[in-house]
C-alpha cells in the first residue's frame, strides 16, 4: 500500500489463534455464509474470548474462510480458547475447524481504507502452524508450547509433532494440543506424507546396500543373519566360515574353492540354531597371508571358525575342513573328503551336518532335507553359475570394468540355466545382475528390467515358497521400480 497511507501504530508481542473452515472453497455461498456465522457463534461463545474482548485486550480479523484472534494477554488464552471452542464444536458437526496458536510480534497499521489491521510475523506464523494440521486438529508453534510446559496442567495435552514444511519452504515446529474431550490425536497428513517419506528414504538406503550384497554372494544369508557386535559375548553355536584356499594347480579354478566356501556358508545358514556370519563379512580375510584367528573371531563376534582347502584335478576334488573354537585355539574337528568331482555337492552338505552336530545345533527335518538338496543337477550348470558369482564379486570389491563384469555373469548364468531350467539361485543370480545394471545407470534399459522380472517369475515358478526367490523379487521392485512397499512386503515373506 502506498507510504503515506500506511501508517505504524505499534509493536507489540501477541498471542494468535488461527482459524481455518476446513473445506470453505467447496461449499456453495449460501453454505459459506452459513458456515461463517456458525462459526462466529461457536467463538463468541468461549470464555477466553468473552474475557478478552470485554477487557479490551483481543483484536478480531476476519480471513474470509476463518478468522485470526489476537491476544494481547498470556500464551494461555488463545490455547483454552482453541479448546473451548473444539468442545462446542461437537454439537456442530457440519463445522470442521483447524486451529494454530503463535506468540510473535505483531504491529498495528492503518490499510487504504482507513481501517484499522495487523501486520507481522506472529500472524504470519501463526498461520503457517494452523496450515500443517487437519480438521480438529489444534497446533502450536514449539515457542507457545514451550511457554504452556511451564505449568502443570498443560503438559499432559502438549504432544510434539516434529517440523512441518509449508508454503515457501518455510519450516515450523510444531506441537499438537489435545485431550479425550478436545483437539484430534491423529497425526496430520503432512506430517504422514513427510513421515512415509522419511521411511521411504531409509528403505531405499537399506535396500541398495543389500542389493549390493546380494551381487556379491550374499543372497539369503545377510539377509537373515545379522552379525553381533563384538562388544557382546559371542554364542556358543556361532561361526565364520573363512574363504577356503585354493591348492588347484590351475588357478584360475579358485572361483571353485570360492564356491564350495559359500555353499557350506549357506548350508549352515539354512539351520535355525546357529548364528552364522555373512558372506560380505568374511571376504576380507582372504587365504594366503597369516590369520590370527582369535583377532578376527572377536571382530566377527563370534566363537567359532571353519578353514578349508579346495584342491580339483580333472574329475576328482579334494576338501579339507577345520573346525576351530577361536577363543581358546582349540581343534574341534577335521576332515579330509577325496572323491569324485559330483560328489561336491554331498561333501558340502556332510561338512554343514558335521559342524552342526560338534556345535550341538539343533537339527530339523526340513533344516537336513534343505542341507542334503543339492542346488542344481547339473555340474557343469553349478560351475557356470560359480564363475558368475566370482565376477559379481571382483565387481564390488575391485570396482573395475563393472559393466562388463555383469554382463559377463549373465552370460554364464543364461547358460548355466540352460542347461538346468529348475537352476532356482543361478535364476535370482541373473535377476540381481540385471537389475545392478539398471539401478546403478551403468546400462539403464527396460530390457534389463523385463528380463530380470522374467528370472525372479520362473524361480518362483520353481518354487514359490523360497525366500532366495522372494529377496530376488523384492531387489527387483526396488531397483526397477523403486516399488518400496511391495519391496518391503517381499522381504517379509522371505524371512523365515
Amino acid at each position: 500500500m502506498p507510504a503515506e497511507i500506511k501508517k505504524e501504530i505499534q509493536l507489540e508481542i501477541a498471542h494468535v489463534l488461527f482459524i481455518d473452515i476446513v473445506g470453505y472453497s467447496k461449499l456453495s455461498i449460501n453454505e459459506q455464509r452459513a458456515a461463517v456465522d456458525e462459526l462466529n457463534e461457536v467463538v463468541r461463545a468461549s470464555e477466553q474470548f468473552q474475557k478478552a474482548e470485554a477487557s479490551d485486550r483481543l483484536i478480531k480479523i476476519p480471513t474470509g474462510d476463518g478468522m485470526a484472534l489476537v491476544f494481547y494477554t498470556s500464551p494461555e488464552a488463545p490455547a483454552q480458547c482453541a479448546i473451548e471452542i473444539s468442545r462446542v464444536l461437537k454439537e456442530h458437526p457440519r463445522l470442521q475447524l483447524r486451529m494454530g496458536v503463535h506468540s510473535g510480534p505483531v504491529s498495528g497499521v492503518i490499510d487504504v481504507n482507513g481501517r484499522a489491521n495487523l501486520a507481522g510475523a506472529g500472524l504470519n506464523i501463526g498461520q503457517r502452524v494452523m496450515d500443517c494440521g487437519d480438521a480438529g486438529h489444534i497446533l502450536l508453534s514449539k515457542h507457545v508450547a514451550e511457554d504452556l510446559e511451564a505449568y502443570e496442567q498443560w503438559l499432559p495435552l502438549l504432544h510434539d509433532l516434529g517440523t512441518c514444511e509449508v508454503k515457501h519452504g518455510v519450516r515450523v515446529s510444531v506441537v499438537n494440543l489435545y485431550s479425550e474431550q478436545s483437539g484430534n490425536p491423529a497425526l496430520p497428513k503432512k506430517f504422514r506424507i513427510l513421515r512415509k517419506k522419511k521411511t521411504r528414504a531409509r528403505w531405499a538406503v537399506l535396500m541398495a546396500a543389500l542389493l549390493a550384497l546380494a551381487a556379491i554372494g550374499t543372497v539369503f544369508v545377510v539377509f537373515l543373519r545379522s552379525r553381533p557386535p563384538a562388544t557382546l559375548p559371542p554364542l556358543e553355536k556361532s561361526i565364520a566360515v573363512l574363504p577356503f584356499e585354493n591348492l588347484s594347480e590351475e588357478k584360475q579354478n579358485a572361483y571353485f574353492a570360492d564356491g564350495v566356501q559359500d555353499e557350506i556358508l549357506t548350508d549352515l545358514a539354512k539351520i535355525a540354531d546357529l548364528k552364522v556370519i555373512s558372506h560380505a563379512s568374511v571376504m576380507q580375510y582372504k587365504t594366503g597371508v597369516a590369520r590370527n584367528l582369535r583377532q578376527i573371531a572377536h571382530e566377527l563376534g563370534v566363537a567359532n571358525i571353519l578353514e578349508g582347502s579346495v584342491q580339483r584335478a580333472g574329475n576328482r576334488v579334494r576338501v579339507s575342513a577345520q573346525l576351530l573354537d577361536a577363543r581358546r585355539d582349540v581343534h574341534l574337528w577335521a576332515e579330509h573328503y577325496d572323491r569324485p568331482l559330483d560328489d561336491v555337492f554331498a561333501i558340502q552338505s556332510e561338512i554343514a551336518k558335521a559342524i552342526a552336530d560338534q556345535l550341538r545345533a539343533k537339527l530339523s527335518t526340513q533344516e537336513k532335507a534343505a542341507i542334503e538338496k543339492p542346488p542344481t543337477a547339473d555340474l557343469a550348470a553349478f560351475d557356470l553359475y560359480t564363475r558368475a558369482k566370482t565376477s559379481m564379486v571382483q565387481l564390488v570389491f575391485i570396482g573395475a570394468q563393472t559393466k562388463n563384469n555383469l554382463l559377463q555373469a549373465i552370460e554364464l548364468l543364461n547358460q548355466a540355466v540352460a542347461r538346468d531350467p529348475n537352476f532356482l539361485l543361478a535364476y535370482c543370480r541373473l535377476a540381481y545382475a540385471h537389475d545392478f545394471l539398471y539401478i546403478a545407470n551403468l546400462d539403464r534399459t527396460p530390457a534389463h528390467c523385463a528380463a530380470a522380472n522374467t528370472a525372479v517369475q520362473a524361480a518362483l515358478r520353481l518354487q514359490l515358497n523360497s525366500g532366495e526367490a522372494h529377496l530376488a523379487l523384492a531387489w527387483h521392485l526396488f531397483s526397477c521400480y523403486l516399488d518400496y512397499d511391495h519391496a518391503r512386503e517381499e522381504l517379509g515373506v522371505a524371512q523365515p
